[in-house]
């Protein structure tokens, strides 16, 4: 298991793709790119943040992202006695689409895609507590993990937000082309933005690419590029050596004053000051993590 993070919130990898989190106490909020995934909490409050609405998950229910999307997470309750827990595993579509074949489910995809919280039933706990109960056998885990992820994610398919995952699995669903066009924009968040030409990319023209994007991730192409560019941003501040100016510019901005009040409005101080405030969190032992 490979063991990542610091300060109060601790990130276990138990697999190539499932790991656990926990917290002691609450985290600061923090942004993030959150890729397809499902996480379980098994204590604690999760709060993930979406284009500024909020989603609390507890104990006993599941968070499922379907696309990639710029999130801010943080753990609301957590503490020494009772510390906050979360079971994460990427949703992958090579491992979707297979299990399709064996459900004949016709249900519509949901009108909003990209991210949903609901109540975890029994037969989706039973294989999490399964696949945590080998930890520490390693054989073990290395022949059963695999049956148990594939369990997991026949209990999503064929739950409550089965719908949403299956989207995930599906090469030729709206979810599919407008990933596409998603790992366009994080790829060239600095470069100028055309809806043609991510319609284009998507097989859709423009206004339907548009109403499915905004669909998927809650967000316009402009908005969604815009939160890349300043998470992007902050990470930049944080780890290298430059004014703001030379940072906004890095990351797409021409006017410095235009970087600056978005920085702003998005995090809720100016970028030297957000800065500061983050390197006095992380040297007192805070976190500086968000695992949606």
């Amino acid at each position: 298991m490979r063991h990542t993070g610091g300060g109060p919130q601790q990130k276990t990898q138990v697999l190539e793709g499932v790991s656990i989190t926990h917290a002691d106490k609450p985290t600061s909020p923090i942004g993030a790119m959150a890729e397809p995934s499902l996480a379980v909490v098994g204590q604690g409050v999760k709060r993930t943040i979406l284009n500024g609405v909020p989603y609390d998950y507890r104990a006993g229910q599941f968070l499922v992202v379907s696309v990639d999307l710029p999130v801010t997470g943080q753990a609301l309750e957590a503490s020494a006695e009772e510390p906050f827990v979360v079971f994460s595993m990427t949703l992958k579509p090579e491992a979707i689409a297979p299990l399709l074949l064996e459900t004949g489910s016709t249900a519509k995809p949901p009108a909003f895609s990209g991210l949903a919280v609901s109540d975890a039933t029994p037969e989706l706990l039973d294989p999490v507590v399964r696949l945590l109960r080998l930890l520490g056998r390693p054989d073990d885990l290395r022949v059963l993990a695999p049956g148990l992820e594939r369990e997991i994610l026949w209990r999503l398919i064929t739950g409550a937000q089965g719908a949403l995952v299956r989207q995930i699995g599906l090469a030729n669903s709206n979810l599919a082309h407008i990933s596409r066009a998603i790992r366009w924009i994080r790829r060239h968040y600095d470069k100028p933005l055309r809806i043609a030409d991510l319609a284009e990319l998507s097989g859709m023209s423009p206004s339907t690419f548009h109403r499915h994007f905004r669909s998927a991730t809650s967000m316009t192409p402009v908005q969604f590029q815009k939160q890349i560019r300043l998470q992007e941003a902050r990470t930049l501040l944080l780890t290298r050596p430059a004014d703001v100016a030379e940072i906004g510019y890095l990351v797409g901005y021409e006017s410095p004053s235009q970087f600056s009040r978005e920085y702003r409005k998005t995090f809720g101080a100016p970028p030297g000051r957000d800065v500061a405030r983050l390197t006095a969190v992380a040297r007192s032992g805070g976190s500086s993590r968000a695992d949606h």
